[in-house]
């Protein structure tokens, strides 16, 4: 171990290096080409370089470097100069050499991997008849493959440092395109990275016995890709990192077949040494030597090449500013450390993929992960990575809450090998960290985290519970109970059953063992139960339906057949099993409602086609019947009734053929509960009840209410009774809401199975007059009920209400002509009541307050989502035409002040009224903000009052889209009405053009306005508006929101006193750039008041949110700069120092908090006198200004939140308009 930490204090070593051109010519001095002064014409002979090889590598051959010489890296002085070679000098060279051409390998390439071992090969025989006419097309090749138009000569080649023809090839770069083939889009280069790298993989494996050890091929190709590597022209780094990163791949693979070689020859010749001197063949001993001797040469100048591309182009390219650069370092050392341990996996290596796991893009994260999965799945590596596990297991934990999914999921499976294959493993402090994830909104995550919780929950399970597999899976569903009793991160087991499903569905399968408990008299305690119960309705949910939680997305739409086969299969089993035992669990848990509402839900997944199957069903089918009425008759809590509802409607479905049996038993239970209600009527009436009679008649009643749901309630006839009743309560005063509310649900329940009826089975034009009466006296009631002082009768009277003005509106009986005398329009009386209640309960947070201070937030979301119920009952009612569109002001004018909380109802009802009538929709906006400057003047004047109504002003306008010739009409009316307002005539007692300031709160739209229509616009001011009153401030206002341009454009303002100009001779990067920092500051206030801004919380399990630079792009929110999509973000070029990073913040769930980004810059190098080359050189300036590599998550400290049961916005403005 203190080897070990010896080396990791001096893990910067290889960061002190310099990044000149001339690092790969002081570690492989075979790539210098050297200058004659009087050129001949043959090349001159290049002399044995393996000395000067040798002395770059280490003393035990690692591809990792001692320190050079500094003497060695000093730069040699230029004496050529680089020439212009056309293509056609460059042809000639190939017509005096017949072999292929660089064009021809440049095709072959792009075409994929089909035909790349011809492709070698042909080049391979190039190559042989002239080395050196091979070596300038293959180099011509890559300079192809970078995009770039220069093309190498021969005269190039023999006089020109590479440094010198690196600067020749940027000055000829295509400069039309910012794009080069690795990253260009299309089909047309689709495969040129794969070809790429297979093309580096067959020349490797083509000259592995032979050309990678004449001193020629190989170090020359590598000098010049390390030049290139450090090219600060894109094309160029990225290019050649990409084909130094495979042939070095090639030469690690060539490295290991030779060291096998020399370790299997070396045994050979300890066997036949060790022979006796008769036995033994000195010239089989004098041949093994002299392979020895060879393959040993071999692993020397293979390990030279591999230390100076190590050296030369990855410690510097990992951690380069291009992110798919750093991507496919990773990704090969990944390879290395695999392919060849004894020379890679050591810390000296790992420290690099350390260091990464902190790097700030997700794909670098994600290979890193990777290609520490690959290490830990070897049993033989887990030595080697003890110390590396020990040094970055914390932040290993601290990535499982990774902001990207994908690198979270990877780094679960990663934490589960470290579990099972290091012999510490993960401790339980540490693996707490993991089983929340159980429960995130990813699927994939979940998953990954349950398999992750199967192994340590199987674990547990001790040596003596596994004497066979069902005392084993009792084992386990009881260690799962009490780790869902004992966690306190969810309270639904339906997303823990989703998590577990993919690897313990055998376990959550076992319907004997999970009945057996809940069956046995002593066992499990009250909540061990309970728990039991939760998981098994959710595991049978999960078999019968193969549906995700609520919150959690669904990988496939469609189930296959063969998903489709057992699905129907585990059907087959919990209806076999659950039949004769589901009577037994309801007798036992009945008392207790919370169970037996979560037992009387098993029947909805049954194949209840079954009951019919045999008759010894059928007997169960009558004591599941007997059961479901005793229960009814035994509870009277909502969910209790409501489930057996349900149960009720399935049992009941005409599809099946015992449907009548089911009628039967739930129309006697109605008889029975509706005489006990009739029983109470008359003294409830008379008002003699006592409370006992109170009490009996309102759970008869409740009862009544809820099964109406189920059975058709008319033949019952119990409109009358309840309408008396809720009369005589509200003369009276006593306002019972345990008697009012059930009341009113049977009298509502009555007229709506009167509707289905009457559309099913036209009855007489009498049966309709009396309906019609019944709707209207009903209408009635409710109107007075929305006033009283109790909550639950006046809530539950306006959603019956929006639902029957539905039912009866004239929308719902168009294609019924009989029914027409049916339509119930509302009085302007009980329109003003329903605006009146808007007004008072649902736009108020008079109850949102007293909830705070008690701190009930259950009961809070509770209160909220049945107000906006409410809400969207009432826009349904104006979108349908049942209230005009001018009531929907009550709605508009709260969408800026009730945004977080309605603003997704409010304006999916704007966007369907400008589908319905688009001017009158417009005018509606327009009246809305009218009425509100109205009781602004009528109440105390201020100027925050103003601001507020300018503000959704603001709002309103941005609904109106970006089409504006579409919206042209409705705008223009919008305008016209607003002119008119502000310069109506003043009333008696009021001071002239009291509405004037009208006028800039209509300003905000008009931006707008077409061009046209501005001046439209300002002539009709002109003409509406008094000679007197044209200098007021706010009509000079309005005629310069008129006269503006950029106000048309608040995505492109422009700072005052002139913009930013281009020249069609500046770069595109710095177009760019400048466009970005003139509109920041101006963007950034018409952003802040944007509608685009929402409100919803975070997504789930989000972490490491990492630190981003003050650069705003044009096309994105400045609430967007904790994304990860930033490309700029860790870039570094060669010269940045990466340091270790800190030690990383423990796991904990805590609430985010951003801190201030910190920017560096430096001095602009000059890159070349030739302007042209801006648009190609990366802008040093501008690189430096973006955040350098830093441990990312130390910025943020992040914590993860479970998903929400609740619906989503969009699902659930389906459910509400729908």
């Amino acid at each position: 171990m203190a080897a070990g930490e010896s080396v990791w204090d001096s893990l910067d070593e290889l960061e002190d290096f310099s990044d000149s051109d001339s690092d790969y010519e002081a570690t492989i001095k075979t790539t210098k080409r050297r200058k004659h002064a009087v050129p001949g014409p043959q090349p001159p002979k290049r002399p044995r370089r393996k000395a000067a090889l040798r002395a770059t590598s280490s003393p035990h051959n690692s591809p990792i470097p001692a320190p050079v010489d500094p003497s060695l890296q000093q730069q040699q002085n230029s004496h050529g100069s680089s020439r212009q070679v056309s293509p056609r000098r460059a042809r000639g060279v190939n017509e005096r050499n017949p072999g292929i051409s660089a064009e021809d390998i440049y095709d072959a390439v792009c075409l994929g991997k089909s035909a790349m071992v011809t492709v070698v090969d042909e080049w391979l025989d190039s190559y042989k008849r002239s080395r050196e006419v091979g070596l300038l097309v293959l180099i011509n090749f890559i300079v192809r493959s970078c995009g770039c138009k220069g093309v190498v000569s021969r005269e190039m080649l023999d006089r020109m440092q590479n440094a010198e023809i690196i600067s020749s090839l940027t000055k000829e770069f295509n400069e039309d395109s910012v794009n080069y083939p690795l990253c260009t889009p299309g089909p047309q280069l689709k495969h040129f990275k794969a070809g790429l790298c297979e093309f580096a993989k067959v020349l490797v494996r083509s000259c592995g016995n032979s050309l990678i050890y004449d001193e020629y091929l190989f170090p020359s190709l590598l000098a010049l890709l390390t030049g290139l590597s450090d090219s600060q022209v894109r094309a160029f780094r990225h290019t050649s990192t990409l084909l130094a990163m495979k042939l070095m791949t090639g030469l690690v693979e060539v490295a290991v077949i030779v060291s096998g070689q020399l370790q299997t020859t070396q045994r050979q010749h300890n066997m036949e040494n060790s022979k006796s001197s008769d036995d033994r063949a000195s010239d089989r001993l004098e041949e093994l030597g002299a392979t020895i001797s060879e393959l040993q040469e071999k692993r020397e100048e293979l390990s030279s090449m591999m230390n100076a591309t190590f050296r030369g182009v990855f410690v510097h390219r990992y951690r380069d500013r291009l992110t798919d650069i750093r991507v496919l370092c990773i990704e090969d050392l990944g390879m290395w450390l695999k392919i060849d341990p004894e020379d890679f996996l050591n810390d000296g290596c790992l420290k690099y993929v350390g260091w990464t796991l902190h790097d700030k893009q997700s794909p670098v994260r994600l290979q890193c992960v990777r290609a520490l999965q690959g290490l830990y799945q070897e049993k033989e590596f887990i030595g080697r990575l003890e110390l590396f596990t020990s040094r970055f297991k914390e932040r290993m934990l601290s990535m499982a809450l990774d902001k990207d999914s994908d690198v979270a999921v990877d780094v679960v499976n990663l934490l589960l090998l470290i579990h099972q294959r290091t012999e510490e493993g993960l401790k339980e402090e540490e693996c707490g960290h993991i089983y929340p994830l159980v429960y995130a909104s990813h699927r994939g995550l979940a998953f990954a985290a349950g398999a992750f919780l199967y192994n340590k929950l199987k674990g547990l399970i001790s040596s003596e519970n596994q004497e066979n597999e069902r005392s084993d899976k009792a084992a386990f569903l009881q260690i799962l109970i009490s780790f869902y009793t004992q966690s306190e991160f969810h309270e639904h087991g339906a997303y823990l059953v989703d998590s577990l499903w993919a690897v313990a569905g055998s376990e959550l399968r076992d319907w004997e063992t999970m009945t057996t408990f809940l069956l046995q008299e002593a066992g499990l305690t009250d909540q061990e139960e309970g728990a039991l119960i939760e998981l098994m309705m959710c595991a049978i949910r999960q078999a019968a339906q193969s549906t995700s939680p609520v919150g959690r997305a669904q990988g496939k739409k469609h189930l296959s057949m063969k998903d489709k086969k057992i699905q129907e299969q585990d059907r087959r089993r919990i209806t076999t099993h659950f039949i004769p035992l589901l009577p037994q669990l309801l007798t036992k848990f009945s008392a207790d409602a919370w169970k037996v509402s979560r037992l009387l839900k098993a029947p909805l997944y049954f194949n209840l086609d079954m009951y019919n199957s045999a008759q010894w069903l059928e007997r169960h089918l009558d004591l599941l019947l007997s059961q479901v009425c005793g229960i009814v008759t035994k509870h009277t809590e909502a969910t209790v009734l409501e489930a057996c509802t349900y149960l009720a409607c399935a049992l009941c479905s005409d599809k099946y053929t015992f449907s009548s049996r089911a009628h039967l038993a739930f129309s006697q239970l109605m008889d029975g509960l509706t005489e006990c209600f009739n029983m109470y009527l008359s003294d409830l009436l008379q008002g003699s009840a006592d409370d006992n009679d109170m009490y009996s008649a309102a759970t008869a009643l409740k009862r009544i209410a809820a099964l109406c749901g189920a059975k058709d309630p008319t033949c019952w006839k119990l409109f009358d009774p309840c309408v008396e009743l809720l009369k005589s309560r509200l003369e009276s005063g006593e306002l019972d809401k345990e008697l009012m509310v059930p009341a009113l649900k049977c009298a509502a329940f009555h007229l709506m199975w009167a509707k289905v009826n009457a559309v099913n089975f036209k009855p007489a034009e009498a049966e309709l007059k009396r309906l019609r009466r019944e709707v209207r006296s009903f209408c009635r009631v409710c109107q007075t009920c929305l006033s009283v002082n109790q909550a639950a009768v006046r809530e539950q009277a306006f959603e019956l209400l929006c639902d029957l003005l539905m039912l009866y509106s004239k929308s719902s009986v168009r294609s019924e002509l009989a029914l027409q005398s049916l339509v119930h329009l509302p009085s302007d009386s009980l329109r003003s009541e329903m605006a009146a209640f808007l007004l008072d309960y649902i736009f108020t947070d008079s109850e949102d307050h007293e909830l705070n201070v008690e701190g009930e937030e259950e009961r809070k979301i509770a209160l909220l989502q049945r107000k906006r119920n409410q809400l969207a009952g009432y826009c349904k009612l104006v979108i349908y035409g049942v209230l005009d569109l001018s009531a929907a002001t009550d709605v508009f004018k709260h969408y800026s002040k009730c945004f977080k909380d309605f603003g997704d109802i409010i304006k999916e009802m704007m966007s369907r009224s400008k589908l319905i009538n688009p001017v009158l929709s417009a005018k509606t906006v327009c009246l809305s903000l009218q009425q509100l400057f109205s009781e602004m003047l009528t109440e105390e004047h201020s100027r925050r009052d103003l601001d507020e109504i300018r503000d959704l002003g603001k709002r309103l306008a941005m609904s109106f889209g970006i089409d504006l010739h579409r919206v042209r009409k409705p705008l223009v009316a919008l305008h016209m009405d607003g002119i008119r307002f502000a310069f109506r005539d003043p009333q008696e007692g009021e001071e002239q053009l009291p509405n004037v300031t009208f006028l800039e709160i209509l300003s905000e739209f008009s931006f707008k306005l077409l061009q046209q229509d501005r001046a439209q616009m300002a002539a009709s001011l002109k003409a509406e508006c008094p000679s007197a009153a044209i200098s007021w401030p706010p009509v000079r206002m309005y005629q310069q929101s008129l006269e503006t341009r950029f106000a048309s454009r608040p995505r492109e303002q422009q700072e005052e006193g002139g913009g930013a100009v281009f020249s069609h001779d500046t770069p595109v990067a710095k177009r760019k750039k400048t466009t970005a920092q003139v509109s920041s500051a101006t963007r950034g206030s018409w952003l802040d008041s944007s509608s685009l801004h929402s409100n919803l919380p975070t997504p789930a399990l989000t972490s490491t949110v990492q630190r981003q630079p003050p650069r705003p792009l044009a096309s994105r929110k400045p609430t967007a700069a904790v994304s990860d999509i930033s490309s700029g973000l860790n870039e570094l070029d060669s010269e940045d120092e990466f340091s270790a990073g800190p030690q990383m913040r423990k796991v904990k769930p805590l609430k985010r908090r951003q801190l201030h980004s910190t920017m560096t810059s430096l001095d602009q190098q000059d890159l070349s006198s030739n302007l042209t080359l801006l648009s190609l050189i990366e802008d040093e300036e501008a690189e430096r200004e973006e955040a350098e590599i830093e441990n990312y998550d130390s910025d943020l400290e992040t914590g993860y939140t479970l998903p929400s049961t609740r619906h989503s916005s969009a699902s659930h403005l389906d459910d509400l308009f729908d």
